[in-house]
């Protein structure tokens, strides 16, 4: 591991932790972020649009292994897992394909992706530990947000510091080990607050893809005046973890195969960001909150070549590039890049009395950067980590956008919300080898919306809405060859319709939704050959989502069920032919997602039991059924419909003391989880214990 970054961050967490309370003023602190959804009443009530918050008791009794894990439990979601840590993003909403990156992530409100205009979102997850709750946020009030947006939004809430120190540690199967410590102060006036987070963890991994992960959170905050509070966030991550894109051959899987197919290959990350929050309220019925952040990202990927024919004729992967017998030659190959991100969102709030009627608005802007160096490096086995640059080329972005809303309170029941965002973007691409990918592509998106709440009685809302919103054509789609293709941005056309309530013990939320896309572009490194804009696509389905409580005893349910989400019409491939698509359903988007949880309490003990339906799955847009086998790409095919059990305990010894098991996959369920270049296996069934003792 790279511990001079691990240094680093405690250095850091240890001078801020000094500073922060050496400020003084008789007010109580808070540290301000940026929501999506809030967490009072008042902050839900004219929300128009479907929304989810997983709470902090939801994560600790689901105890999840990821950030995916624990997303499980929200209606209209699917993830495309790949290992069982959810190193890597792949997250679907409403029928958008999990292997693309069409919903926003934030962290306390901040983008968390690499980026978001070059198009390798998926390569950074945060991490569980450090989380206190999830916002899911779908619909016409997802547009204050953006880009990526056409799912929706989700925000991951980091834990604030909690007075005390909290010690654990978690053992599992595949000799999985996980340290934690918490710590956290006031000042003696309670108007500065500071709290230090690191987990390390590391695994044998289930196919033995190991890993060896660091993550460090500093949070601190404090009072400036009677209506002014400061808010400072600093993490460092860092994850060793020997995953790949392939996967294992047809033979081998059925066989029950548990090899790592890529034995040599490594998937390396770090991160670093900085979040400085403020917010400023100026009198009862309004404030500013606004956040400077920043962050850089390395991301190395250390691939041997293959020997395509051998590896088909035996059914797993040969390295020997030669087939010669003589490794020593073996080609490896290093794609390396390195993301930084600079930028600032400042948004008031505003209660005031005009046209006779009340009125909430939120108005906003986002300035942002992004970098990107791409290199790629040619290796062999002698030397795996170091050789020729082959290509070093780099991307850049800047950003802005506006947007503004107005919720018209136009009596005790019913608000209307219009809103409008712009996007404008220029992106930039030097190669600095051979200038031959020099270009720059800029683009403006103007972006309309409206939602409706309407409460039919003190338990049961409906809300609508109807919004436009975008997905940028990467700087690897817009330039080729140094030339601006003029592409358009991916956009789609929402509606919803939806209702939810509460009856006694029982609440639920279900919505209608459609999305509509008017343009998708395919992909340059996908087919090879030039990017074009391309067809329609459409999305229409349902979301339901329940539960129930009485007694100590819970039920929660959700189920997805999208019968439509296909091409439309004429499509073209990237060489410029014509794909016959229409009526083809999109790859990664199953028809029925479907979970049920149960939940008991007696006294110190609680358990819980999850059922976890996803249904089957194209993996290429021809909607090939079989199995095929493809060296030279992707492996493609239908991949059936799986459905696992989870379960889990917690005992309180005290009020210092608790334990924790799990159980995951508990039928030892052999399923295929999803496809690239082989076939990813469904992590088998896994243990793990837990302790965590509070000083």
């Amino acid at each position: 591991m790279r511990i001079n970054g691990i240094l680093i961050g405690t250095c850091l967490a240890a001078s801020a932790l000094m500073c922060v309370c050496a400020v003084g003023h008789a007010e109580e602190v808070f540290l301000p972020r940026i929501d999506v959804i809030g967490s009072t009443q008042e902050d839900m009530q004219n929300i128009a649009g479907a929304m989810t918050v997983i709470s902090h008791d939801d994560l600790k009794r689901l105890q999840p292994a990821s950030t995916e894990d624990a997303l499980r439990t929200v209606s209209g979601l699917v993830t495309k897992p790949e290992e069982e840590s959810a190193i890597v993003a792949n997250i679907g909403m409403r029928g958008l394909s999990a292997s693309e990156y069409k919903t926003l992530v934030l962290e306390d409100g901040v983008p968390v992706a690499p980026d978001l205009f070059f198009g390798n979102s998926r390569y950074y997850n945060p991490r569980i530990q450090r989380m206190e709750s999830i916002e899911v946020l779908k619909g016409a009030a997802s547009l204050r947000y953006g880009p990526n947006t056409i799912g929706g939004v989700i925000n991951y809430k980091t834990k604030d510091p909690q007075e005390g120190t909290n010690f654990g540690i978690k053992l599992g199967s595949h000799q999985y080990k996980e340290a934690s410590f918490e710590t956290g102060l006031r000042s003696a006036s309670g108007d500065a607050l500071a709290g230090l987070f690191v987990t390390t963890a590391n695994s044998n991994g289930f196919q033995n893809k190991g890993y060896e992960m660091q993550d460090i959170m500093v949070k601190a905050g404090t009072v400036l005046n009677s209506n002014q509070w400061l808010g400072v966030k600093y993490t460092h991550y860092e994850n060793d973890a020997n995953i790949s894109y392939r996967g294992l051959f047809i033979n081998d899987y059925k066989a029950g195969a548990t090899y790592n197919p890529a034995p040599d290959d490594w998937f390396l990350t770090s991160r670093d960001s900085l979040d400085i929050n403020h917010e400023y309220e100026i009198d009862g019925q309004s404030r500013i909150n606004t956040v400077v952040y920043w962050s850089q990202m390395q991301r190395d990927y250390w691939r041997f070549d293959i020997h395509a024919a051998s590896s088909l004729s035996n059914g797993r992967w040969n390295f020997d590039t030669t087939n010669d017998g003589n490794t020593a030659n073996d080609i490896v190959y290093g794609n390396n890049r390195a993301f930084d991100r600079v930028g600032v969102d400042s948004r008031i709030h505003l209660k005031y009395s005009r046209w006779g009627l009340s009125n909430e608005a939120e108005i906003g802007i986002r300035w942002m950067q992004e970098s990107m160096a791409d290199q790629k490096i040619a290796a062999t086995r002698a030397s795996p980590r170091s050789g020729t640059l082959s290509s070093n080329v780099n991307q850049f972005a800047d950003s802005w956008a506006l947007f503004a809303q107005n919720t018209f309170i136009l009596n005790a029941s019913t608000s209307l919300t219009p809103g409008l965002r712009i996007e404008q973007y220029r992106q930039v691409t030097d190669d600095l080898i051979t200038n031959s990918k020099d270009g720059t592509a800029s683009n403006t998106e103007v972006l309309p919306g409206i939602g409706l709440t309407h409460h039919l009685n003190a338990q049961l809302q409906i809300y609508a809405g109807a919004y436009k919103a975008f997905s940028p054509a990467y700087n690897s789609t817009s330039i080729v060859s140094g030339a601006d293709l003029n592409l358009g941005a991916e956009r789609s056309t929402n509606i919803e319709l939806g209702l939810r309530g509460q009856a006694k013990r029982i609440s639920y939320e279900a919505t209608l939704f459609q999305m509509n896309f008017d343009n998708q572009v395919i992909r340059a490194n996908s087919n090879g050959g030039d990017p074009s804009n391309a067809g329609k696509t459409l999305h229409q389905g349902l979301e339901l989502s329940a539960s129930y409580v009485q007694a100590g005893f819970g039920v929660r349910a959700n189920a997805t069920y999208i019968p439509v989400s296909k091409f439309i019409g004429t499509r073209y491939a990237s060489t410029g032919s014509v794909e016959a698509l229409d009526g083809n359903r999109i790859t990664y988007s199953p028809k029925w997602v479907a979970n049920l949880m149960f939940n008991h309490d007696h006294g110190p003990w609680k358990t819980g039991l999850g059922i976890h339906h996803v249904g089957s799955q194209y993996t290429d847009s021809a909607n090939t059924t079989n199995l095929t086998e493809a060296t030279s790409g992707f492996f493609t095919g239908k991949i059936d419909a799986y459905t696992t059990t989870d379960a889990n305990l917690q005992y309180e010894v005290d009020k210092q003391l608790s334990m924790t098991a799990v159980i995951r996959n508990i039928a030892n369920k052999r399923y295929i989880a999803s496809l690239r270049q082989g076939i990813y296996a469904g992590p088998e069934r896994s243990f793990e214990l837990g302790a965590k003792y509070k000083f």
